[in-house]
């Protein structure tokens, strides 16, 4: 055997020796799977955004104290609706509009508690066995509404159905009336309207349309594009005749860009609502 043989024997041998004893690469920890219906605290920003963030009460006490320094102004020009279209109302009684999840309460404990999918009577069920939690800055504003002689109504797309044995045809009403009550906002069946109430739809349109006509709407507050205006959903509601786009519901905020702040103000609303179809 040749020198070279022999080199190129004995470095084929220390290979194979090293491989052999070297440790076996150690596979990298996988992430423990989250339970059914638990929530990834690291997708879920939003929710705890909304749950701990200072800054979630600074926005919305900002909307509201600015709808507040703006009442008198609205109050006195009779000539301003805060509805497109809105007419000879000058001698009705002002009225604001307020949506109620994520503008007059918060679900964010709900959202955070709840095992998916979504059903109403889950919702139902959670308020019925856990306070209610307010929107930073929504009982001050109704309060000051109030007191300057400002009907407010809330218009809500939780439906009216039907729960076990209840005779109550619209058992959710009574629920949402309690919610509201419960965090200091004194309400009743004529001011809280509900999705399926009198043939109404989600669009909420035709609602804003039945309080304008007894009352003059001088602001609309809501977390949704749908609390301003109709035809921001993937499904046909009111006067919608395609269904919207994210090219369409970004050409309606340019649209109305002269009533966000000056009548319309929007909160934030990163846990649910018609934008999750446009993703």
């Amino acid at each position: 055997m040749t020198r070279l043989h022999v080199f190129l024997t004995i470095f084929v041998l220390s290979l194979v020796g090293a491989c052999a004893s070297a440790p076996a690469p150690t596979p990298p920890q996988a992430m423990p799977a989250p339970s059914p219906g638990a929530h990834d605290p690291n997708q879920d920003l939003g929710l705890l955004w909304v749950k701990h963030a200072a800054e979630y009460g600074a926005i919305t006490k900002q909307a509201y104290r600015s709808a507040e320094a703006a009442l008198p102004g609205y109050i006195a020009d009779t000539s301003w609706s805060a509805m497109p279209g809105q007419k000879d109302a000058k001698n009705l009684p002002p009225a604001v509009i307020l949506d109620v999840d994520e503008t007059v309460v918060s679900n964010v404990d709900f959202q955070l508690a709840f095992e998916r999918p979504f059903t109403n009577r889950k919702l139902y069920d959670f308020y019925h066995e856990h306070a209610a939690i307010p929107v930073p800055g929504v009982v001050e504003f109704v309060a000051a509404a109030r007191k300057a002689g400002v009907d407010v109504f809330f218009v809500t797309n939780r439906p009216c159905e039907l729960i076990d044995d209840d005779p109550d045809p619209c058992p959710q009403k009574r629920g949402v009336i309690e919610e509201i009550e419960s965090i200091g906002i004194s309400t009743d069946d004529a001011h809280v309207m509900l999705a399926d109430e009198n043939d109404w739809d989600r669009a909420k349109i035709r609602r804003r349309e039945y309080i304008a006509g007894t009352h003059r709407v001088i602001m609309l507050f809501g977390d949704d594009l749908g609390d301003f205006v109709p035809c921001v959903r993937t499904k046909l509601y009111g006067p919608c005749t395609e269904p919207a786009t994210k090219a369409s519901r970004a050409r309606l905020v340019d649209e109305y860009i002269n009533y966000w702040g000056n009548g319309w103000y929007i909160l934030p609303g990163p846990m649910h609502g018609s934008w999750t179809s446009f993703r």
